[in-house]
């Protein structure tokens, strides 16, 4: 069948859960047996989000094929266990650039370079996802029918930010366009917020419907509304939004706080939002699809009543900045049975005389990635206690050089050992720059990023939790290695390295055999981690701290 379009935005407030949305539309689609992609259009000017901090923007999710992007395709990931690439993820600086680029390029003609035609050509170019540009490096897989890969049966696109945002202007008027070119084929999904005002004890339906009206003064008449609520609105209120907002009322569907993202697709296909989008397609809605292993996984997330544990020592006192860390970690407990109670703890904060306190009770402990030198040394401090007091403990990337270092000033006897990244005069750089890094100059995109093979050793508890494989790939996202220099005096006192690239010989993870479970990966395992495939070292890790 020709692709079907689906074009997510949202009005009223931000982080409504758009990206929640649109991940549970293509599960949905998915259960039907058609062929689905999501990407993100972000209105933001930047490249991309490598040089943000997580502060502003969340963490930094990064593809296989090694580009970095908004959070939100780690959840499309995994709730549909789709792998997205670079062309899934889209701003409005990559967007400028390409047109920029051609523009000095010649390739224009001389015209006048302006929003529109030429800003939202490249936007509709890259929602419809027609061949690459050329001048973009890296952006390959085009097949000769002009599409890029295969072709798919819907495409849903998410635009971020809010209806009214200045940012957002050029995205809205490439969706128009794009809705009266393809007719029947695009439908758009509208999200709103409905607030309960506490003091008059009503919901309140006035911000869906301006929101409405702003979309439809672009041009754009919604053709389902998902209205954000924390109570639950009846028939008749639904009833009042259709009808002032030209909606359909069964396709005003209501998204009410639940207490796991997980319920969300259940919930909606509840409610027919993929049946209501078919029929605004044109195509026969059939039987509803049982999606047995997802109501399985929901099933033991219901009954899993004991909990682990787990302390996540970082510097970034925000829960979307390990967001992938701590999706990873629950799906691990509830395919264990327990609940995983996360419990940040401020690297910075953490000294000698207080390690104890701060992981008291503490079942495990996540080392967490980052760049700089802020809370580090925090950091190896509480991998000397776990090391010491044989506490599961799993270091994630700059986690995993902590415990590097760790070992070696402790251990190894090197007190000034150090990353190059902190201390360029150390005298033991037991992590140390990549060679080819060390003549970049540029931030964005130059680091070791994507997925990148691993080789393991037999035998080892690594080996044993991906079930015995000796050839693992998995994503990457630093410019930091362990010095291969020190590798046989850290094997001759206890740390192994048991995995290795076996195309630059780079040690990729690190782990003492003789502790309970005491794991390293220069990799990010939690960017693979999916709802019905849970990454096999996280669910290693909860085993051991139970």
């Amino acid at each position: 069948m020709e692709t079907k379009y689906i074009f997510v935005t949202g009005g009223v407030v931000s982080s409504l859960g758009k990206g929640i949305i649109s991940a549970s539309i293509g599960k949905l689609l998915q259960a039907r047996g058609y062929k689905v992609t999501i990407q993100k259009f972000d209105p933001y000017i930047n490249i991309d989000p490598g040089t943000l901090n997580p502060y502003e923007h969340g963490e930094c999710y990064v593809t296989e094929d090694g580009f970095e992007t908004d959070l939100d395709l780690g959840h499309y990931e995994r709730f549909t266990g789709i792998h997205t690439t670079r062309n899934n993820s889209i701003t409005t600086g990559r967007i400028y650039k390409t047109v920029i680029d051609r523009e000095r390029h010649g390739d224009y003609l001389g015209k006048t370079i302006q929003v529109v035609p030429h800003i939202t050509d490249e936007i509709k170019r890259r929602m419809l996802r027609t061949s690459p540009d050329p001048s973009e490096g890296g952006e390959n897989g085009s097949s000769p029918s002009g599409r890029l890969g295969e072709p798919f049966d819907f495409v849903i696109t998410e635009v971020g930010g809010t209806i009214g945002d200045i940012e957002s202007a050029p995205f809205m008027e490439a969706i128009r366009q794009l809705r009266y070119q393809l007719g029947r084929n695009a439908v758009c999904v509208h999200l709103t917020y409905v607030p309960y005002l506490k003091a008059a004890d009503e919901l309140k339906t006035k911000p869906t419907q301006h929101s409405v009206k702003e979309l439809q003064g672009m041009g754009i008449q919604p053709d389902i509304l998902v209205l954000r609520t924390e109570r639950h609105l009846d028939d008749g209120m639904r009833m009042k939004v259709a009808s002032f907002c030209n909606v359909d009322l069964e396709c005003v569907i209501q998204s009410e706080d639940l207490s796991s993202i997980y319920e969300v697709p259940v919930n909606m296909q509840h409610q027919g939002l993929d049946a209501a989008i078919m029929r605004k397609i044109g195509i026969p809605v059939g039987e509803t699809p049982a999606m047995k292993p997802w109501h399985a996984f929901l099933d033991k997330q219901r009954n899993a009543t004991t909990e682990v544990h787990i302390a996540l020592v970082g510097k970034y006192d925000l829960q979307d900045a390990y967001k992938s860390i701590r999706e990873s970690l629950n799906l691990a407990g509830i395919y264990n049975d327990v609940k995983a109670r996360l419990h940040f703890v401020n690297s910075e904060e953490i000294t000698q005389q207080n390690i104890a306190q701060k992981l008291k009770g503490m079942q495990g402990v996540i080392i967490c990635p980052g760049f700089g030198s802020r809370g580090i040394e925090g950091k190896i401090i509480a991998a000397e206690y776990t090391r010491t007091n044989d506490i599961p403990t799993f270091g994630i990337c700059l986690g995993m050089q902590m415990m590097v270092i760790e070992f070696a000033r402790n251990v190894l006897g090197y007190k000034d050992a150090n990353s190059a990244e902190m201390d360029t005069e150390t005298p033991h750089n037991v992590i140390d720059m990549m060679e080819e890094q060390k003549t970049i100059t540029q931030m964005g995109g130059t680091m070791r990023l994507g997925a990148y093979g691993c080789e393991l050793v037999k035998g080892s508890r690594t080996y044993e939790a991906y079930g015995e494989e000796t050839l693992i790939k998995e994503r990457h996202r630093h410019r930091y290695e362990f010095n291969n220099a020190y590798q046989e005096e850290y094997e001759a006192a206890g740390m192994k390295c048991v995995g290795i690239n076996p195309d630059a010989n780079l040690v990729e993870i690190v782990e003492i055999p003789e502790k309970r479970w005491y794991i390293g990966t220069q990799f990010h395992p939690e960017y693979t981690s999916t709802v019905l495939n849970p990454h096999p070292l996280f669910l290693s890790f909860i085993k051991a701290c139970l």
